[in-house]
Order: structure tokens, then sequence, then C-alpha cells
């Protein structure tokens, strides 16, 4: 089967979004009470954040705290004026009880309640660390 195919098939998640976070506590409690993640598995090293899986739907996103490593190296150390723009979208049902909770949370609002042309309605924020979360009602589908 070529791979174009075998991409398009799996059903099985196969990409995973990953933020290294400089108060990943800070975003664990964020991504949970406010945006509705569940948290899955959460490895310390102490009282550090090593690893964490957090589910929405069934989708993973990973964080873990910034590092000097040699990953760390190359996604570069958290903030607004990081190297290059981090970005990720959610879909989501309901983004109008989620921009009030996001609104509420205190994280910056890059742009409130939206009605996009192709039927989405959606809001942009950035967190505390400068990345930056778009939550709307677009939801593509493999196949579809």
């Amino acid at each position: 089967m070529p791979h174009e195919q075998e991409a398009l098939m799996a059903p099985r998640q196969k990409l995973y979004p990953t933020f290294r976070y400089r108060d990943p506590d800070r975003m664990l409690t964020w991504l949970t009470e406010v945006v509705g993640f569940a948290e899955v598995n959460t490895h310390r090293e102490g009282e550090t954040v090593a690893h964490a899986e957090l589910a929405l739907g069934g989708s993973i996103l990973m964080l873990g705290q910034a590092r000097a490593d040699a990953y760390g190296a190359e996604v570069g150390t958290p903030g607004p004026d990081a190297n290059g723009g981090k970005s990720l979208y959610l879909a989501v049902e309901n983004p109008d009880d989620l921009f009030k909770r996001v609104q509420a949370s205190g994280v910056e609002i890059l742009e409130g309640l939206t009605d996009r042309d192709y039927g989405s309605r959606e809001f942009r924020c950035r967190d505390f660390e400068g990345n930056v979360w778009c939550f709307g009602t677009y939801a593509p589908q493999v196949g579809g």
C-alpha cells in the first residue's frame, strides 16, 4: 500500500503535538481546568514534570519541562521571543463557553470570537509562555 494511502487509512493517532514549558504545572492546570483536557499520564523527576500526556477527545498532547538538552536546543526556549511561531488548532464543540473560561483565566486574547466564511466559529489566545492556541468549530476529517 502506498504511504499516502496508509496515512489516510490509519485509525490510530499519528500526530502528537509536544510543548516544553518553563512552568509545566501551570500549563497542566490551565489545560485541564480551563480548556478541558484530561491528564492521562504524568512522569515527574522530583517535583519537575518531565513528561505529561493530556487527552482531548481522541487526541493526545504531550508537554514537559523546558530543559537545556539536545531536543531543547532544537525546539528553542519557550516564550514570546522564541524561534518560530508555535501554534495549535483545537476543534471544539462550544467555542463560546470555552472563550469565557479562557478569557477569565488571564491569558492574552489575540482574536475574540469570530465567525469565518468557511463556517467556523473560533478565537485565538496566547498561553502564559507565548504559544498561540486557536479554538474553533472547524474540524477537518480524513477522507471527508
